[in-house]
């Protein structure tokens, strides 16, 4: 297989599929934008109409999503490949479903914020995407980037709209 793969070895790969974030991460420019594009807007209208599904998807995603990401990486040969992007669906959904409302604004500073701290990785999210190898290691970084956008999040709710 070569570094990317093509769309009908995702289809005859689940992991490849999940992995690569039903094709989002095929894209050539930032596949991680792309990823966490398409997993925001799945997202939203289930934390929206169905947040206990959410929460029961967002779980079974947080625990599968090791062996998705560490399958899909031993597939194409590189570990945490741009193109594996599970783990921006996961972090994105972290994010949204801790939201201090369920508003356009909230969702746009989400995903702001959350590719903000995923692509400039301060410490330590660097730190962990350097040392943390394998499936949880891909997940483990944008896991934390999503902890740092929810701190942004809510330091601006309470800084500015909070009575």
């Amino acid at each position: 297989m070569s570094t990317i793969p093509s769309w009908s070895e995702l289809k005859q790969h689940p992991a490849l599929m999940l992995g690569f974030g039903f094709g989002s991460g095929l894209a050539r420019k930032a596949p991680g934008t792309w990823g966490t594009l398409l997993g925001w807007l799945l997202f939203i209208p289930l934390v929206v109409y169905a947040p206990i599904l959410a929460w029961v998807v967002f779980v079974i995603g947080l625990f599968a999503g090791s062996w998705i990401c560490g399958r899909a990486a031993e597939m194409v040969g590189v570990h945490d490949h741009g193109g594996i992007v599970w783990d921006e669906f996961v972090g994105i959904w972290l994010v949204l479903l801790l939201l201090p409302d369920q508003a356009w604004l909230w969702w746009l500073l989400a995903f702001g914020l959350f590719r903000f701290f995923d692509i400039i990785k301060p410490w330590p999210i660097g730190w962990l995407d350097r040392r943390v190898s394998g499936g949880f290691g891909i997940m483990l970084d944008d896991i934390v980037a999503a902890l740092f956008a929810l701190i942004g999040v809510w330091i601006i709710y309470i800084s500015f709209f909070s009575a």
